[in-house]
């Protein structure tokens, strides 16, 4: 059964701070797969244990894709503070010091991410006929208003 899809526009509240989370791999020999396959399985854990520890660890929601050379995981976070003592837990951190020593500085696999804070009031957001998805998953759903129809009036800005 598929997700149920909300017809017509909807937004989300930008009441809160967010962090917005970036982080993935790409594999850049192929055929190196005992380098780039235990990068790829070290994430299943992780991510089980942010949903099933959201409220505790701060983790709001999260999707991802996966391309023919790159993986992309979109994160939402409540704060930079939980996104960073997440990285010194003990689940993460095993699988880092398990990367830098088997993989270290070998061209097969990369990895990146990047960090985004983004306060209140400075991000916005549209859905037309589409499940709870992104940060609309993170935060408060809304139908779309004579208040929110443009993008400049949910960044509460004056049009």
């Amino acid at each position: 059964m598929g997700k149920h899809i909300h017809t017509g526009r909807f937004t989300t509240e930008n009441e809160e701070n967010i962090v917005v989370f970036i982080i993935g791999m790409r594999v850049n020999k192929r055929l190196k797969i005992h380098k780039w396959l235990p990068v790829f399985s070290a994430m299943a854990p992780m991510i089980k244990e942010l949903h099933q520890h959201k409220e505790k660890l701060g983790f709001l929601s999260q999707e991802m894709y996966f391309g023919l050379r790159t993986t992309v995981m979109i994160q939402y976070w409540r704060s930079t503070e939980d996104l960073i003592t997440y990285a010194k837990d003990k689940l993460h951190l095993t699988a880092w010091r398990n990367f830098n020593k088997k993989v270290g500085n070998n061209d097969a696999v990369g990895i990146y991410h990047e960090t985004y804070y983004v306060r209140q009031g400075n991000y916005e957001s549209l859905y037309g006929n589409m499940p709870l998805y992104g940060l609309a998953k993170a935060m408060k759903h809304t139908p779309i208003t004579k208040e929110t129809i443009t993008a400049k009036k949910r960044l509460r800005q004056a049009e």
